[in-house]
């Protein structure tokens, strides 16, 4: 099979090693990719976000399977007119993709399909939204509607947090996406990110991760697109998992289908596990960055066979072939990130750290000048560890990055704290 892979970050090299393996793979081209995807893929000067040239590429070049890595193409309705040019792609629909599109058209679903969420309410002004704030107290969620890059969502410790969120939302931070805003019930528990294979009718138990979403160590500053992960998430037992599959993968696809969308693609359910059980703290409609680096050098079967029985409505009624090992992921990004990354940095010992064993790099926001490696981004490399356990896997990862020389970027040493306590 020829495939065609978008997208340029971590996720999308990861997604591209695990394609590599696959035996019914021919040419894997990827646009645009990045430097460190040289060795897997063709990579294809293509925007995008221009969806005729991305279906006029797959005729010239008899693309059998387009996979979609980011959420915007696939909210601006891609795999639609890839269909429409009788042309194969993996994710969701427009119409489907609404789910990660908008948290207040999401948060509605599930109150129609009775699928466990926290209590909120939706406001299209700052003076309202504040008054609702100050009426609920803290601590209190502040989220932008639309698509902000992961980083449209306040965890607010504080009513001046809070509100200074708001004020950030309507004075144009997140620009559309944050016209309209959520603002959610706090929900004490941990966190995890749970992954499903879908056809629209049958869903796959793919994986489980814990991502670490905030800048600083201890789960401390502003939300990140993620600082690192690892999976499985040890809190998601055999019993978690059947539940989660029950109350919200479930009656999700049960409900898009009712709706003429049904859900083909990956269904990331942000979760958190509460006392009484899981709710739903969004959804996403594609693989996550970082948590992909995490759970699929786990994976013990073809990706390319499991995207194209979504794609082919023929995906099977079980849970996916993953390793009992655990994969931990760290990124390291630019000094200045979240905010205004420093780009230039001249990045050393890539090629050393990536050659230990039990290892894996991938690249996100890098380029080539030259021989030169530079960062070129926010979230710039992710390293992940294979091992036994959390500790094992982070070990390795973290010996990983001591080998890379880069002065010009960070990294938060604690993850995987929760997992082991230090």
């Amino acid at each position: 099979m020829n495939v065609l892979l978008l997208g340029s970050g971590g996720r999308e090299h990861a997604i591209a090693i695990a394609l590599a393996k696959s035996p019914s793979l021919k040419t894997l081209f990827v646009a645009p990719g990045n430097p460190g995807m040289a060795a897997l893929a063709r990579h294809v000067a293509l925007d995008i976000r221009d969806h005729p040239a991305v279906a006029g590429f797959c005729k010239a070049n008899h693309i059998d399977l387009v996979v979609v890595g980011p959420e915007a193409p696939l909210v601006a309705g891609i795999v639609d007119d890839l269909a429409a040019a009788g042309i194969k792609a993996f994710g969701p629909s427009k119409a489907a993709a609404r789910l990660e599109g908008s948290k207040i058209f999401a948060k509605g679903f599930c109150a129609r399909h009775n699928i466990p969420t926290a209590p909120y309410a939706r406001f299209a002004g700052a003076v309202s939204a504040k008054a609702y704030v100050r009426g609920k107290g803290a601590p209190i969620v502040i989220k932008a509607d639309g698509l902000a890059a992961g980083k449209g969502v306040t965890v607010a410790a504080s009513i001046a947090e809070a509100e200074a969120a708001i004020d950030r939302m309507f004075s144009g931070e997140f620009g559309e996406a944050g016209q309209n805003i959520l603002v959610e019930d706090f929900l004490d528990g941990e966190e995890v990110s749970f992954f499903a294979l879908c056809d629209g009718a049958r869903a796959m138990e793919f994986a489980s991760a814990h991502d670490h979403k905030r800048v600083g160590e201890g789960d401390r500053g502003p939300n990140t697109g993620g600082m690192g992960a690892y999976s499985p998430a040890p809190v998601m037992d055999g019993r978690m998992r059947e539940r989660v599959m029950r109350d919200i993968i479930a009656p999700t696809l049960k409900g898009m289908a009712l709706m003429d969308a049904p859900f083909k693609g990956v269904l990331f359910a942000g979760l958190m596990i509460c006392a009484d059980g899981p709710r739903l703290i969004e959804y996403n409609v594609r693989f996550g960055d970082p948590e992909t680096q995490a759970m699929l050098p786990r994976l013990e079967e073809d990706l390319l066979g499991l995207l194209l029985a979504c794609v082919e409505e023929r995906l099977a009624e079980r849970a996916a072939r993953l390793s009992a090992k655990t994969a931990l992921s760290v990124v390291l990004a630019a000094k200045g990130y979240p905010g205004a990354p420093v780009r230039g940095s001249e990045i050393h010992g890539i090629e050393r750290a990536g050659a230990m064993p039990f290892v894996s790099i991938t690249h996100a926001g890098t380029k080539r000048e030259g021989q030169k490696l530079i960062a070129d981004g926010g979230r710039v490399l992710t390293v992940t560890g294979v091992g036994a356990d959390v500790a094992e896997a982070r070990a390795r990862a973290y010996a990983a990055i001591d080998v890379i020389d880069w002065p010009g970027g960070f990294c938060r040493r604690d993850i995987g704290w929760r997992a082991i306590g230090a």
